[in-house]
């Protein structure tokens, strides 16, 4: 009987059998399957895996090895008898602390710092300078253009302060220049100043203002020709033929251009109330080139560098804003390593840099500028985001408002026109000599000043003042005395707004103060019934303290959960019966209807935070000065009364607009009186060591930037050239 046959024998013996010959298919490489269940990578989860880390690690190795190279060779080359060398732990915590300069070890052949360009610029001057020098070069944040006429015959020759004028085009009378509500509030402060100085015990007259006024409508200017005058002005010279006048000045030079030269030049500021001045340009790309050149000139002509090509061996630190724009922070990143070649570069906010130069680990600092005030929480080395506050009036407000007061009591000078160069300057001068915050100075007194202008004798004139010198600084205490009604005009005309990458979302930096300070100034918007905080999201009407400085999506989150499929008794409720009265299970929505209803709330998200923004565009940010304190000071405390107590008696003002004779008593009342309870704790001082007020934040930068072995914020070329702007995520000491 013949056994049955298998059917790999009947393949065989048929030809159809499969031989195999240990040969793949395809060369391509067979990839298997991931395991859902467990699996892991680890992708971007170690340091050398970041270049910006890893470049970092390899530069201290590198220093680390030059160092232990440097000591053996000394130890080799080193006798018995001498001195042994210093530990290399001892080497380290020097250099930390007193700091080399971003180029690395010079032996002691430099000064520290030698190569470190520290730069701070302002709406009304620059401060530039080395890291090793002592104080700053400052110049006038300006640059001068030939134009087809100067600033001040602009507008039909409308002076400022703009005066009022009467049907037939003359002036009205001084007690009417400026309108009903200057003179309501003028005479308020004036009134509400005699009964406080009453309240102390000084002494009134009562006939103040009628001397004051009488005098001043009387007294002529007495004229003193050119060459009897010691303190005569050195314009700037022009040449004789137009053609061969220079294109822009810059610096001290473009203030001192006579107003009716010929050429006509103008002026252009390109920062002013702390922002790229968009009003008075036409395109962004002149806005930042103006910004470059008035740099460029101040590092050629202060700092004796003339050749652009030296200044790849040069290191700089940037001194930003608190508060400040991503695109502001990018465009001078881009300028400074690009258009100038520095070698690396820093960036630092302003209350951090001040708290390094007055050498303070916790303080809340308090920056009156020219143009704009900010204030901010540092504790431990780092700014409190919640804490910053940026308002816009400063030093150059109190001038303006010292001018109308004046002319509203008869000044001599009625002509007074701070469009013009030389006018702009007396009232600055005006302002440093006379004004005071001193209630024991408060009386008639007898000034004089120089008007020195270009091709035309000093006139000398006698003006007696009262009140006036103590009112207008107190419009920090009452800032609606300012005129504030053209600090917004031209705002996001040319410079947009920053958006997120991935949601297209606004993504400049916001603070819990900020937030309450605009909610205190505008009304609160309501969009589908719920509260708008100023960042964006739909909360509790009182609950202004938990705004996030960071878009952190919390509300969001809260929203999503409403949209969860499965069903939960404290989220998803019970639907309505319908008619027939069959019961509906919850959560029983289609997973397509939970996504469309998620990309819906994304998308209400996400138009919430750009009208958020869009208004706090519209908000112009003014509140006294002494309430902006308190709001800055609760924010950073965050209900902690130990930081608080800490902060109140730690508040240090700095800036120009600081430095009016008893200003810091005078806050300390007020502030005392706003808060009773911590009446004894409260405590404003200025910088320590005598240091001046308006140097404190470039100093800081400066030992800032003489730091090596606990700076990593430096930038160099070959990151900028590979990552961009997304450096400053692992560059920037804080939350970019």
């Amino acid at each position: 009987m013949v056994g049955k046959k298998s059917g790999k024998a009947l393949l065989r013996e048929e030809g159809l059998e499969r031989t195999d010959n240990d040969m793949d298919l395809t060369t391509w490489p067979q990839i298997n399957m991931i395991n859902q269940k467990n699996y892991y990578t680890e992708y971007l989860k170690r340091d050398d895996q970041i270049l910006v880390l890893r470049l970092q690690n390899e530069e201290n190795r590198n220093r680390m090895t030059q160092d232990a190279r440097d000591r053996d060779r000394a130890l080799a080359h080193s006798n018995r008898n001498e001195v042994p060398l210093p530990d290399a732990d001892v080497v380290d915590m020097e250099d930390d602390a007193g700091a080399e300069d971003g180029g690395g070890t010079l032996g002691g052949q430099e000064a520290l710092g030698s190569k470190t360009i520290v730069i701070h610029p302002g709406s009304q001057n620059l401060r530039i300078g080395l890291a090793s020098d002592a104080l700053p070069k400052s110049t006038p944040m300006v640059i001068a253009k030939r134009w087809d006429e100067s600033e001040f015959e602009e507008d039909g020759g409308e002076p400022k302060p703009k005066r009022a004028k009467r049907d037939d085009g003359s002036v009205t009378e001084p007690e009417r220049l400026f309108g009903d509500e200057f003179a309501s509030q003028y005479t308020t402060m004036s009134a509400d100043l005699k009964v406080h100085m009453r309240q102390n015990k000084r002494r009134v007259l009562p006939n103040s203002k009628e001397l004051v006024v009488n005098y001043n409508r009387r007294i002529p200017a007495e004229t003193i020709s050119e060459h009897n005058d010691p303190l005569r002005i050195d314009w700037t010279e022009l040449p004789q033929n137009p053609r061969k006048a220079p294109q822009l000045f810059t610096g001290h030079a473009a203030l001192r251009i006579p107003d009716d030269s010929k050429p006509r030049y103008k002026l252009f500021w390109p920062m002013r109330h702390g922002w790229l001045n968009e009003r008075i340009y036409s395109s962004k790309n002149r806005l930042l080139e103006d910004f470059s050149v008035i740099i460029e000139q101040a590092i050629m002509s202060q700092l004796g560098l003339p050749r652009k090509q030296h200044w790849a061996q040069y290191s700089c630190v940037f001194i930003i804003p608190d508060l400040y724009e991503r695109l502001y922070v990018t465009s001078i990143m881009e300028m400074l390593l690009r258009d100038f070649g520095f070698a690396r570069v820093c960036f630092i906010q302003e209350s951090l840099a001040a708290s390094f130069g007055a050498g303070y680990s916790s303080a809340c600092i308090v920056d009156i500028g020219a143009q704009k005030t900010s204030m901010c929480c540092v504790e431990e080395g780092m700014c409190i985001e919640n804490s910053r506050i940026n308002l816009k009036y400063g030093g150059a407000d109190v001038s303006e408002t010292f001018v109308k007061m004046m002319l509203f009591d008869h000044f001599p000078y009625a002509d007074i026109n701070l469009k013009r160069r030389y006018d702009f300057l007396v009232a600055e001068e005006l302002k440093q000599k006379f004004c005071t915050m001193n209630e024991a100075e408060i009386s008639v007194q007898l000034y004089e000043f120089h008007l020195r202008a270009s091709g035309q004798d000093t006139r000398k004139y006698m003006f007696k003042t009262y009140d006036e010198v103590i009112l207008a600084p107190m419009g920090y205490i009452r800032p609606s005395i300012f005129d504030n009604h053209e600090k917004l005009k031209g705002r996001r005309k040319l410079i947009d707004r920053s958006y997120d990458l991935y949601d297209s979302t606004p993504n400049d930096p916001v603070s819990a103060a900020q937030a309450a300070i605009c909610q205190t100034i505008g009304p609160p918007r309501t969009i589908n019934g719920a509260l708008l905080t100023s960042n964006g999201d739909a909360g509790n009407a009182g609950y202004t303290t938990s705004t996030p400085s960071r878009q952190q999506p919390i509300a969001l989150h809260n929203r999503l959960t409403e949209l969860d499929t499965t069903p939960r008794s404290s989220v998803a409720g019970s639907p309505a019966p319908e008619a027939n009265g069959t019961p509906q299970p919850g959560g029983s929505s289609t997973p397509a209807q939970g996504v469309n209803g998620m990309n819906s709330i994304l998308a209400s998200y996400n138009n919430d935070k750009v009208i958020a923004a869009q208004e706090r565009d519209r908000i112009l940010p003014i509140v006294p000065l002494d309430n902006a304190i308190l709001t800055c000071i609760a924010h950073g405390a965050r209900d902690d009364e130990r930081k608080m107590r800490d902060f109140l008696g730690g508040i240090m003002i700095i800036g120009g607009g600081s430095q009016t004779p008893g200003f810091h008593t005078f806050l300390e009342e007020r502030m005392r009186e706003l808060r009773p309870g911590f009446a004894k704790d409260i405590m404003i001082g200025g910088p320590p060591r005598e240091l001046d007020p308006q140097v404190v934040a470039w100093k800081g930068g400066s030992v800032f930037g003489k730091l090596r072995g606990t700076n990593d914020s430096w930038i160099g070329q070959m990151e900028y050239d590979r990552l961009g702007s997304r450096l400053l995520a692992y560059k920037c000491m804080w939350a970019w």
